[in-house]
């Protein structure tokens, strides 16, 4: 049975959200600002400015802050998975794996790149030689002469359909095409008209080219309107709502040329309230950045996303279950299996991720986790590898990031506590000060002292700390008063003399 879907569209001037709803469940969500607009697909020509041959890599300036970084074994890797996703294993990228980085650039070169994964924290954006042109049915390969269709299509024949209409309108052109899955059904008509789209982008590319110096911004990718009907919208079953008369105008026109039929699937929403509160989306996205997301049975998975790992744990909580301890571990982590599929790909976490399930005495119930979770993520677009259970119920997996996740697009470190999640108790910073008032009588000898703290310190010093306080300044001869400083952080204190 076809999974409904729906794609909300909320365009406002300082940022554009699109929200992918299945059977009533938000999936997906992408969020775009015109403060920070994005890089991903964007072709740059680039100068390189220092080659890493011990790397087999190099950084490219395309005029950001930091420089990106291209790596020889990303650039053919990226191109295989390319070619992996039709099923076509024989095809191969033409690089030579064995050549050193050094035979094919220097510094100061220029190279032509495109973003393969925009920058994530502090880590610069990754970019490849390798150019892919995205199209609303077909990938363009314009540096690889190959074609391919993606595996998702299973027909046999309609697979030899799209392959034979591809080829035979290459018109001797050296690059190739991939046949995306919203490529099934399409006619012949539609697959060329969006071929001569897909070679007049790339005509555009090689013009800019000719015309500017390094660094420079060639073409970007459309905006996250466009390309989240481009990706994420999937036939005729699914419907469009979009807040916005202008977006919603052009969205309509993007669909005339490369989709006709999704038409009349666009709708203008004419709601009074915001159409992410009517839909109930916003709900959705408050329940998405809790570090605690409750199971169906009353137990609970744990989310935690360090710099590079992202940690999951399985809690029973209140479950008790209701024939022995073996059956209630297993359903709280078939629960806990189809939740953190959902989590990893709403909120867009990857690389390497460890999932603490409750430990399973029984073999076949660790074997039949693992497989739910298999399943599971077969739903996912971003690419997995996944390890099987340990004994200690640990799976280890990777999910491809190509962007920032969205608690860090939504978030930023504390201020307060420097991003620990912790700071030093009332107690502890007490004691420092004891320790510091010892140091200053040191140096400046009995008399008087002023003592600068937060007001919750003051309280205790005034309070639970005062005896401690009192002995010390009576051993060291210091009288010492008080002042609150609202606007000091907790752990912060002055001691000034007189």
């Amino acid at each position: 049975m076809p999974r409904r879907t729906r794609l909300f569209l909320n365009v406002e001037s300082f940022e554009t959200r699109a929200a992918l709803s299945e059977d009533g469940k938000v999936t997906e969500f992408h969020i775009e600002r015109s403060a920070e607009p994005s890089i991903e697909n964007a072709i740059y020509l680039g100068r390189v400015q220092r080659v890493l041959p011990g790397m087999q890599a190099c950084f490219v300036d395309i005029g950001l802050d930091r420089a990106a970084f291209l790596q020889l074994g990303d650039a053919m890797k990226f191109l295989d998975d390319m070619i992996a996703e039709t099923g076509d294993e024989g095809a191969r990228p033409r690089t030579d794996r064995h050549r050193s980085i050094r035979d094919l650039l220097h510094e100061g070169q220029e190279v032509l790149v495109q973003v393969s994964k925009a920058p994530i924290s502090t880590k610069g954006a990754r970019v490849t030689p390798n150019i892919t042109l995205a199209g609303r049915t077909l990938v363009y390969l314009p540096q690889v002469g190959h074609i391919g269709v993606s595996r998702r299509i299973e027909d046999p024949a309609e697979r030899a359909r799209l392959r034979s209409i591809v080829q035979e309108y290459r018109n001797g052109d050296d690059g190739g095409f991939i046949c995306r899955t919203a490529s099934a059904g399409r006619s012949a008509e539609a697959l060329r008209a969006e071929m001569d789209g897909l070679r007049a982008e790339w005509a555009q590319v090689q013009k800019a080219r000719a015309t500017v110096a390094a660094p420079a911004l060639l073409r970007a990718d459309h905006d996250l309107v466009i390309r989240a009907f481009r990706d994420l919208f999937h036939g005729d079953a699914d419907r469009v709502v979009i807040d916005d008369a202008a977006a919603h105008d052009r969205l309509r026109e993007y669909a005339r040329q490369f989709m006709p039929e999704a038409v009349d699937a666009i709708e203008l929403y004419r709601g009074e309230e915001p159409m992410f509160d009517a839909f109930g989306i916003e709900e959705e996205l408050k329940r998405a950045l809790q570090r605690r997301v409750p199971l169906p049975s009353g137990g609970s998975i744990i989310l935690d996303q360090a710099e590079a790992i992202t940690a999951i744990d399985v809690n029973t909580g209140k479950f008790t279950g209701k024939r022995n301890l073996e059956d209630t571990i297993l359903q709280t982590n078939l629960e806990a299996v189809q939740e953190v599929a959902y989590q990893l790909r709403f909120r867009n976490i990857g690389g390497l991720i460890v999932i603490d399930f409750i430990d399973m005495e029984s073999p076949q119930h660790r074997d039949q986790v693992y497989r739910a979770l298999l399943d599971a993520l077969r739903l996912d677009k971003a690419r997995t590898s996944v390890v099987r259970i340990s004994e200690l119920g640990l799976v280890e997996m990777t999910r491809k990031r190509t962007r920032d996740s969205l608690g860090r697009i939504l978030h930023e470190p504390c201020w307060y506590c420097d991003g620990t999640g912790a700071v030093r108790s009332k107690r502890t910073v007490c004691y420092e000060i004891f320790r510091e008032l010892r140091r200053d009588a040191v140096g400046g000898g009995p008399g008087r002292r002023t003592l600068l703290v937060h007001p919750a310190v003051r309280d205790a010093l005034r309070g639970a700390e005062k005896p401690h306080l009192d002995r010390l300044t009576a051993r060291l001869q210091i009288e010492v008063r008080i002042e609150a400083v609202p606007e000091y952080h907790i752990e912060a204190f002055t001691i000034r003399r007189g």
